[in-house]
């Protein structure tokens, strides 16, 4: 996972100005939106999870919070349309492959077959409990019968 993912300067030129003016929180100043920027590219480009984010990129918490400060504002949907009128195209056009798209370990598929769990009301009704007064009568009235 050492890989250095980054963008080239002529490409952080164009990026850069998009991105948001981030203001320091309390009494610590705010960190460089490129090496956020590329920790966040990190990040998609491996499929990992933010916790094993290098630490080159900054810790991954900060930029996690960034990133999801970003998604909630609308940053990266304004990129995007930005750089699609810079290049001329349709952004209707866009699109995700499922086959660029990296699950989680986690989520595979489910085995089929599996039956329906039973809710904990079916349980009792299937079963009465036998340590209680009314079925230790019914079960000496069966038993005298």
């Amino acid at each position: 996972m050492g890989e250095r993912i980054g963008v080239a300067d002529e490409e952080w030129a164009l990026i850069g100005p998009l991105l948001p003016a981030e203001r320091g929180r309390g009494c610590r100043p705010a960190q460089d939106n490129r090496r956020y920027f590329e920790g966040m590219m990190w990040i998609a480009r491996t499929g990992a999870q933010w916790r094993h984010l290098p630490d080159e990129y900054g810790k991954w918490n900060s930029v996690f919070r960034r990133y999801r400060r970003w998604v909630t504002t609308g940053v990266f949907d304004a990129m995007l349309e930005t750089l699609a009128e810079l290049a001329g195209r349709d952004i209707a056009a866009d699109m995700i492959d499922s086959t660029v798209v990296r699950a989680h370990h986690c989520a595979v598929g489910i085995k089929r077959g599996l039956s329906k769990p039973r809710l904990s009301a079916d349980r009792a009704e299937a079963s009465p409990p036998s340590c209680t007064p009314d079925a230790t009568r019914g079960a000496s009235r069966s038993a005298s019968c």
